[in-house]
Order: C-alpha cells, then sequence, then structure tokens
C-alpha cells in the first residue's frame, strides 16, 4: 500500500495521524502546505479545506484524522489501534470522537490568538519545517496569517476565555478516561493519538502548560509526542481569563 499524506507543519491532527502511520509501519510521501494557503489547496484537490489528507495509490482520497485511522485500521489490522474487546472498543471510540468533535478545536482556538498577541513567537512553530522561511518574513506574514486563522476557527475573544475556563474539566475527563484504562495503555490507541496530540500542542503555550503539567494526560502527551516545535511565552493573555492550576490534592496526596 502507497500513500500521500498532506499536512501543514506543527498541525495536532496531522500529528496524530503521522504517529498512526509509523505505528503500522505504512510508508508514505509527505507533502507539507503552508498556513493558511493550504485552506484553499486543499479545496480544490480534495473539496475540504482542513488537513490532514490522504490520497492511496488506487486515488482514494480522505479528509481528516479519525477517518484516517478509521481507513488504515482496515487496511492494516497489525498492530491494532483498537481494543478487541467490544466494550473496551466502544470506550476508545467515543473518546475518540469527543477529542476529534470537541477538545481539537480547542487547541486551534488558543493557539491563534496567542500568536496574534506575540507574532515574534510565530517563527518557532516553523522549526523542522520542509518550507523553511526566513523569521523575518515568518514574523510579517503573521497579523494576516493569524487574523485569517482566528476567523476561520472562531477563535474570538469570547470562545478563547469560554476554552480557558473549560479547559480544566475537559483535563480531568482525560485523567479519568487514562485511570479507567480507556487511554494511556503500553500500546497506543486511537483515543491516545487523537488527544495526546492536542495536549501537546496545548503545552506549548505558557499561559495554558501550567493546568496540564503533572497530570496523567501530561504524561501520556509527552509520551508519544515528545519534543514539540514551537512556544509561546505566558504574560500572553490577561491572568483574569485563566483558571487556576491543577488542584493541589491532584499533585500532593497528602493534602487530602
Amino acid at each position: 500500500m502507497a500513500l500521500t499524506l498532506y499536512i501543514v507543519h506543527g498541525s495536532h491532527p496531522c500529528a496524530t495521524v503521522q504517529r498512526a502511520l509509523e505505528l503500522k509501519g505504512i510508508d508514505h510521501d509527505v507533502v507539507e502546505l503552508p498556513p493558511p494557503l493550504h485552506a484553499a489547496l486543499q479545496r480544490v484537490r480534495f473539496g475540504a479545506r482542513t488537513v490532514p489528507a490522504v490520497r492511496f495509490d488506487d486515488g482514494e482520497k480522505l479528509v481528516g484524522s479519525r477517518a484516517i485511522l478509521d481507513r488504515i485500521e482496515r487496511l492494516v489490522p497489525e498492530p491494532p489501534l483498537l481494543p478487541g474487546d467490544p466494550q473496551e472498543r466502544t470506550a476508545v471510540l467515543r473518546a475518540e470522537e469527543w477529542g476529534d468533535q470537541v477538545f481539537q478545536p480547542i487547541a486551534r482556538r488558543l493557539l491563534w490568538p496567542a500568536l496574534r498577541r506575540r507574532p515574534a513567537a510565530m517563527p518557532s512553530y516553523a522549526e523542522g519545517s520542509r518550507m523553511p522561511l526566513p523569521a523575518v518574513a515568518i514574523r510579517a506574514m503573521a497579523p494576516l496569517a493569524t487574523r485569517i486563522e482566528i476567523k476561520l476557527n472562531g477563535a474570538d475573544e469570547g470562545a478563547v476565555r469560554a476554552d480557558l475556563l473549560s479547559l480544566p474539566g475537559h483535563l480531568d475527563r482525560i485523567d479519568g478516561w487514562i485511570a479507567d484504562g480507556v487511554m494511556g495503555g503500553a500500546a497506543p490507541n486511537r483515543a491516545d493519538l487523537q488527544i495526546a496530540s492536542t495536549l501537546r500542542l496545548l503545552m506549548t503555550i505558557g499561559d495554558v502548560r501550567p493546568l496540564v503539567e503533572g497530570r496523567p494526560a501530561a504524561e501520556l502527551a509527552l509520551r508519544l509526542f515528545g519534543p514539540l516545535a514551537g512556544e509561546v511565552p505566558a504574560g500572553v493573555y490577561p491572568p483574569a481569563w485563566l483558571p487556576a492550576p491543577a488542584r493541589a490534592a491532584t499533585a500532593s496526596p497528602a493534602a487530602s
């Protein structure tokens, strides 16, 4: 089987698919697209503006990390990314769906406004790109690129504040799945890949990272996705927008 994967460098759903292809041992070519121009290019090629997307050697095309993972699981069953037990499988698929539909967009809605507020951080996210640009060029593009991405992702001030306030609850949900064995096993599953990539990108935002650090969710993200390019220093978002860090009782059992 041969396929071509279309990505945007630093995209967390693209990282999800790339990690799955690596785990499955599937050879593939990668075509990197420049944001925000990728939206127009993808509409022409796939009829949808988003990445990741794949084109198989037989001409089949798919868009979206969940659809792609489902297809490659059918084509290359081993090693499996879903448990064999029906109930466990259903739990993983539900977590994966939540990670795709609910959690994945939060990282975009928090990152692009942060980069608009701190455009000097934008070149750090281009490290390792197959389309390297001088930092001065990336900074010059930042106002337009961030404005477009904020509009495309509905990342206005109200959405950002709501996402920040809801984030601890989302993290509690993920930690609960890890505690229940739905996620975080020795062999990664589709929920792990879908959710951990978003967690890892969120951890590059200095104001958000303290909310994630010290949790089982953070350990999973670092285990599956390791070092990641990009860093927005803390202090971008007003303190009043930020929820308190993870409860002290979580980090210190003695306090309970």
